[in-house]
C-alpha cells in the first residue's frame, strides 16, 4: 500500500481549487435539466458527480450518457457503489464468483452479509465494489479512444497527490510498482514506468488497483474503471471472486485474470476532486471547463434511465446473458451437463439414471431453482445416491441466489 503523507493529505484538502478558469462548484440537476445539458452540443466537455450507491443506477446513467450525449463531447462521470459484485457482460457468473456467499442475510466469517451481483452492458473481467473505491467512467468520441489515454489521466492525478508507483501496465489496468528505488531514474511525463518498475520475474509483482472495461458504438466510446483508494474489505475480495465451480467447468466468454491487489490509501473525496481536475486541464487548452453537476436517485424519473435499470435487476439479464459452458461431474458421477443462455441443453454420461435425469434436466432455467436438492426429490420417481450426489454438485456448482433489492 502506498499513500501520501498526512501533510500531503492536509495540503490538498485545504488548496484552492484548480486555477486555470474551470469552475467546481457543484449542484443538483433536475432531469429535465440534465437531459437537456447531456444533449447539447455546445457543450463539449461534461462532468458529473453520482450521489447515489446504487450500482444498477450508475450503470444506468452512465448508459443513458453513452447513448444521448452529443458524438463529438467527452463527458466524465464518477460514482461510488455500496458493496457489489460487478462482472462483464460475457462473463459466467457460475465460474467466476462464489455465489453461494452474496446474499447472506448476516455477516459472517469472510463474508460482509447481503452483496449483490451485477451484470454490466460492458465487457471486462469481474470486480468487487465497495464505498473505498471511486468509479470512473469517460465517454468519448470513438475516433479519440484509446485504451491507454484515460488511465495515463488517472496515473497523473495519482502523482500529483504522491503516489509515484502510480503506472499504466501492458494490459492498460493501473497498478504500483513494488520494486526497489533505482537511482537517478525518473519518470516525469512518462506513465507506463516509475523509478520502482522491474523487468518481469526479477523483483516482486505490481500491485493491480485499477482495471478497465470498455463498451464501442459506431460514434462512441465508454471507458469506466475502478481504483482501489481505502477499501475497508480488502482482504475479503478473493472470496466473493473465487468460484467453488471454475475448475469443473469449461465455458465460452471471457474469462477474470487474477491479479494482486491494493488499496493505493488516498481519501476518496481527495482523490475525487482532483481528477476531476485533472479532466478540467486535460481539456482546458480548447477553452472547456466543465463545473461539476450532481447526479442521483431523482434520475430513475427519466424514462430510458428507468428502462436501463430495470433491465439490469432482471433474472434474464443477469443469468440468461452466460455463454454456452459445460459442467463436468467427474469424479463424483459420469456426467457432463451443457447450459445454454441460461438453461440446460444437454446431459452426456454413464449412469443408469440418465434418461430420468434428461426428462427432468433438459431445458430447465437455472435461475427457476434455488434448492437442488428439493428440485430433484419432488420429480425422481426413486431417490438413489446418484440422485444426492448429483443434488449436492448442482447446489455447490450451480447456486443461483436471489436477485431482488428494494427500491
Amino acid at each position: 500500500m502506498v499513500a501520501p503523507s498526512r501533510g500531503l493529505l492536509s495540503v490538498f484538502r485545504n488548496s484552492t481549487p484548480y486555477q486555470n478558469g474551470a469552475s467546481f462548484a457543484r449542484r443538483a440537476l433536475s432531469c429535465s435539466s440534465f437531459s437537456e445539458m447531456l444533449a447539447d452540443p455546445a457543450h463539449k466537455v461534461q462532468s458529473y458527480l453520482s450521489q447515489s450507491r446504487d450500482p444498477y443506477l450508475n450503470l444506468s446513467i452512465e448508459d443513458y450518457i453513452l447513448r444521448t450525449s452529443p458524438a463529438d463531447s467527452t463527458v466524465l462521470m464518477l460514482y461510488v457503489n455500496r458493496p457489489c459484485v460487478v462482472i462483464g457482460r460475457n462473463q459466467n457468473p457460475w465460474s467466476e464468483v462464489n455465489l453461494a456467499i452474496l446474499r447472506s442475510k448476516q455477516q459472517q466469517q469472510h463474508t460482509l452479509g447481503d452483496v449483490h451481483l451485477v451484470r454490466r452492458r460492458s465487457g471486462g473481467g469481474t470486480v468487487f465494489h465497495d464505498e473505498g473505491n471511486l468509479n470512473w467512467s469517460i465517454t468519448c468520441p470513438r475516433s479519440q479512444f484509446t485504451r491507454d489515454a484515460h488511465a495515463e489521466m488517472v496515473v497523473r492525478a495519482l502523482r500529483k497527490l504522491g503516489v509515484d508507483r502510480a503506472r499504466v501496465n501492458e494490459r492498460h489496468d493501473i497498478v504500483l510498482d513494488q520494486g526497489p528505488r533505482r537511482a537517478g531514474v525518473h519518470s516525469d511525463g512518462d506513465t507506463h514506468q516509475t523509478p520502482y518498475t522491474v523487468a518481469d520475474q526479477e523483483g516482486p509483482r505490481p500491485l493491480k488497483v485499477s482495471g478497465s472495461a470498455y463498451k464501442l458504438t459506431s460514434a462512441r466510446a465508454l471507458h469506466h474503471a475502478t481504483t482501489l483508494l481505502a477499501s475497508p474489505n480488502l482482504p475479503l475480495i478473493s472470496h466473493y471472486l473465487r468460484s467453488p465451480a471454475k475448475s469443473a467447468i469449461q465455458a465460452k466468454g471471457v474469462e477474470s485474470v487474477s491479479s494482486p491487489v491494493s488499496n493505493i490509501g488516498l481519501d476518496v473525496e481527495l482523490f475525487q476532486t482532483r481528477l476531476q481536475e485533472e479532466f478540467a486541464a486535460v481539456h482546458a487548452s480548447a477553452g472547456q471547463c466543465p463545473s461539476v453537476q450532481m447526479v442521483g436517485e431523482e434520475h430513475l424519473n427519466i424514462p430510458a434511465i428507468r428502462k436501463g435499470y430495470e433491465e439490469l435487476r432482471t433474472e434474464d439479464w443477469m443469468w440468461s446473458q452466460t455463454p454456452q459452458f459445460t459442467l463436468s461431474l467427474q469424479p463424483y458421477l459420469d456426467l457432463e451437463i451443457s447450459v445454454r443462455h441460461g438453461a440446460i441443453e444437454k446431459l452426456d454420461g454413464d449412469s443408469s439414471m440418465m434418461e430420468e435425469w434428461r426428462s427432468i434436466l433438459v431445458g430447465q432455467k437455472l435461475q427457476h431453482v434455488r434448492d437442488w436438492n428439493a428440485f430433484l426429490r419432488s420429480r425422481m420417481r426413486t431417490w438413489t445416491n446418484e440422485c444426492a450426489v448429483l443434488a449436492n454438485h448442482l447446489a455447490v456448482n450451480l447456486p443461483v441466489p436471489e436477485l431482488s433489492i428494494e427500491n
